[in-house]
């Protein structure tokens, strides 16, 4: 192929794809959206957000139903379409996780990894309280939060710097990120177990907590038992 012919094609405009499909009887477009919705989660290796999806099926398409739909055709599958980090995505049931890891060592997919218990609950704190201080947190336990174990969680993506606090020196703050959302199987942080419930009954509170009503952090930090992340 000549040079020219290159410099044509590589200049060329990629077809439009056709997302009305309304050449198409009901059901075969319906059908036709179904299989393209499910082919983009299937193909992407981080949960696929609503608006990526729309730019294949027509503006007309419900994609709440769509998925809905895909999820039913799937009830006797071993892997399921679910909702997290604000997105899809094709996860295993859990019920074959110990399967999976008979057969692999380890989650397949998803990069498993393991928190130690100091580890766990400091990013317990950071998703209840966040924005938060490492001084904050450190406030929590009693003692002095290390900055080795803010790395390892840096580390693994679970949490992000936020914004600077209002306080003397501005310190950072920590928050959780998508890839948090996504390792512990959850849409939005809404979903974590309600703390503002447990405000309202006046058995917790952010302000008992930062007085020490939490319990320390163990000694050895690196000896603790693990705390693996979720299986899907």
């Amino acid at each position: 192929m000549s040079q020219a012919s290159v410099r044509r094609k590589s200049n060329e405009q990629p077809a439009l794809l056709d997302t009305e499909l309304e050449h198409l009887p009901p059901e075969l477009r319906w059908r036709e959206w179904m299989g393209r919705v499910e082919a983009v989660i299937f193909a992407a290796n981080e949960p696929v957000p609503r608006e990526v999806l729309a730019r294949v099926v027509g503006k007309n398409c419900n994609l709440d139903l769509v998925i809905d739909d895909i999820r039913s055709e799937l009830a006797g599958r071993p892997y399921e379409l679910v909702a997290v980090a604000g997105g899809w995505q094709h996860r295993t049931k859990k019920v074959f996780g110990d399967v999976i890891h008979a057969a692999f060592g380890a989650t397949a997919g998803q990069g498993a990894k393991e928190l130690s218990q100091s580890e766990a609950l400091v990013l317990m704190c950071i998703a209840y309280f966040q924005p938060i201080t490492r001084g904050e947190l450190s406030s929590f336990f009693g003692k002095e939060v290390s900055r080795d174990l803010i790395g390892v969680l840096r580390a693994q993506e679970l949490i992000a710097s936020g914004p600077r606090s209002p306080q003397p020196g501005a310190p950072y703050t920590y928050v959780t990120t998508k890839n948090f959302l996504s390792q512990f199987g959850l849409d939005t942080l809404r979903q974590l177990p309600d703390f503002e419930a447990l405000e309202d009954a006046g058995l917790l509170s952010k302000e008992k907590l930062l007085a020490g009503g939490i319990a320390g952090l163990p000694d050895g930090e690196g000896e603790d038992d693990v705390v693996e992340d979720q299986v899907s």
